[in-house]
């Protein structure tokens, strides 16, 4: 029986690379497309990155590619990291070795993502775990883009009003607040993984090596050139012992909902606060008169997670 229809949209990044890896290994989604955005890298890093992760581990049916233009995100000049690795200098993926050839004509991720809906109108699962910038560009194209989806699952914001690019927004929300806002904010199906459960999940040296992981199974090869180069990173950087690996949380929503408590929440983003741009702001003061407008994964089983993780790892060691 045929996965769960998906397209995942990112800014790879290790975490993000880590994910859709995994979905590409998962019998439960069918991966038809995974575009690029700019975010942690710039949008044509962000293509050769999925290149990168494609050929790998080059799944039984490859997904399309969407393309993208767009900058890295700018930050702060003094960010307050609280949680995110930092990408200067390098291409983002860790120890692997990065594909430079590019298409002739690649396709641009918005106009990727309107063509999608309108072969498989709603059969789609979006994920975006980047900025919401090519989501918008899509809803330019095609005004009913959102309507025309099965579901759209976002990683960013913060429940509780805590960032991890300033003291109030979390990076994907901050990197393009006005569009995080237009999409957070429209009446349509959607659900918000936010810093306050996609942080409950990640991996210590430790867990890494009880994966036993099979370095000549494909998805092996991949998560060794990556999550060692994660670990070390995030005990050089941030002086963590482990990595947190919020995308693979935001791939369980989708995979594993039954894991997830979820709350119906009136969301909406700050754009204009000098201190508080990007900040996902909740109103739950029970006023009638502000409808829920997103569902918002409130708590996680990070053992569900880690068995998730596991399963995939043995079945990609069997292949």
């Amino acid at each position: 029986m045929p996965g769960k229809k998906l397209i995942i949209d990112a800014d790879p990044g290790v975490g993000d690379a880590i994910a859709i890896a995994l979905a590409l290994c998962d019998p439960q989604a069918d991966v038809v497309a995974v575009t690029a955005c700019g975010g942690t890298v710039s949008g044509e890093q962000a293509y050769r990155n999925l290149q990168t992760v494609i050929s790998v581990v080059d799944p039984p049916r490859w997904p399309r590619l969407g393309w993208s233009s767009a900058p890295r995100a700018a930050v702060p000049d003094r960010p307050d990291f609280s949680g995110l690795l930092l990408q200067d200098g390098i291409h983002g993926l860790g120890d692997c070795e990065i594909i430079e050839a590019l298409p002739h004509a690649p396709m641009d991720s918005p106009k990727l993502l309107v063509e999608l809906v309108r072969e498989w109108p709603n059969e789609l699962t979006l994920l975006t775990l980047g900025p919401l910038t090519n989501v918008q560009l899509a809803i330019e194209r095609q005004a009913d883009f959102l309507e025309q989806l099965e579901s759209l699952v976002c990683l960013g914001g913060s429940l509780n009003g805590t960032g991890n690019v300033t003291a109030a927004a979390e990076f994907n929300i901050y990197a393009d607040p006005e569009a995080a806002r237009s999409i957070l904010t429209w009446p349509a199906t959607k659900t918000l993984v936010p810093l306050n459960t996609s942080q409950q999940f990640g991996l210590t040296f430790d867990q890494y090596d009880a994966l036993e992981i099979d370095p000549f199974s494909r998805l092996g090869q991949f998560l060794h050139k990556t999550c060692p180069y994660a670990l070390r990173e995030s005990r050089n950087q941030l002086g963590r012992e482990g990595v947190l690996l919020p995308e693979v949380v935001a791939l369980a929503a989708i995979t594993c909902p039954r894991l997830f408590e979820r709350q119906s929440l009136s969301i909406d983003v700050e754009i204009a606060g000098e201190l508080t741009r990007g900040m996902t702001v909740f109103d739950r003061r029970g006023i009638a008169r502000r409808q829920p407008n997103i569902d918002v994964l409130v708590s996680v089983d990070t053992v569900g997670v880690r068995d998730y993780l596991t399963r995939l790892v043995r079945a990609a060691d069997t292949d």
